[in-house]
């Protein structure tokens, strides 16, 4: 059986950066993100409750349709989009990715 993936991104990013970085997660990387046309649909929440005095944190979600898709996203796409995040945000964010696999929806 083939199940769904959800590619969860947490971004804490720093306050000095945090309009642009907003900003150009909207229009910039995720665009380039869908644009492999290897993920259905993404989310982009902010996380609540969560000190605020060093940085915002977000959740940044993809779906992917299989397993081998988000490989090819894994392989030929992420080492570059998070190359420019890096270059553009170096030292302003902690991130880390959790990859799941979706058991059931509605």
């Amino acid at each position: 059986m083939t199940s769904k993936i959800l590619y969860n991104v947490t971004v804490k990013i720093d306050l000095s950066v945090h309009e642009d970085w907003v900003d150009w997660m909207k229009k910039i990387h995720i665009p380039e993100v869908l644009a492999t046309h290897l993920f259905e649909s993404h989310k982009m929440s902010r996380i609540q409750d969560e000190d605020e005095e060093d940085g915002i944190t977000y959740a940044i979600q993809y779906v992917c349709l299989d397993q081998e898709k988000f490989k090819v996203y894994q392989s030929d796409f992420a080492p570059n989009l998070q190359k420019e995040h890096s270059e553009r945000y170096g030292g302003k964010f902690i991130a880390f990715r959790t990859i799941m696999h979706i058991i059931d929806e509605s």
